[in-house]
């Protein structure tokens, strides 16, 4: 991928993580007021918007060391929020159209950032 094309490609996943990391806040919102749900909701509301900041660090890193190493913090962000996002559906807390897409989102960003970090891997001479 040329280098202005790996540029854009990387600001429309920040764009999407973004708009993920809202769609979680927007979820927070929604959940039920019970014990179990207080705890998933905290923890996916770290998690989920994590994910985002720490995915803007990777951008913003000095080094290839360092933007894998901040990339890697998102990609196990992004994987614990899909785990919550299932627990959530799994448990019943909440299965509607919303939360099946914003599930859906997360399993498709977590292939993404996956995909970037392998290829991104200091012993990779993709970057």
């Amino acid at each position: 991928m040329e280098k202005q094309n790996w540029i854009n490609y990387k600001i429309k996943i920040r764009e999407r993580l973004k708009a993920f990391a809202l769609n979680v806040l927007k979820l927070s919102e929604i959940l039920p007021k019970t014990t179990s749900a207080k705890v998933i909701n905290y923890q996916i509301t770290k998690s989920g918007t994590s994910a985002y900041a720490n995915y803007r660090a990777a951008l913003r890193g000095r080094s290839k060391s360092e933007f894998f190493s901040k990339l890697s913090i998102s990609v196990e962000e992004m994987d614990e929020t899909e785990m919550w996002i299932d627990l959530i559906i799994s448990s019943n807390l909440i299965d509607n159209e919303f939360i099946r897409d914003l599930y859906a989102e997360s399993l498709e960003l977590l292939k993404i950032l996956s995909s970037m970090r392998k290829k991104s891997s200091p012993q990779s001479k993709s970057i």
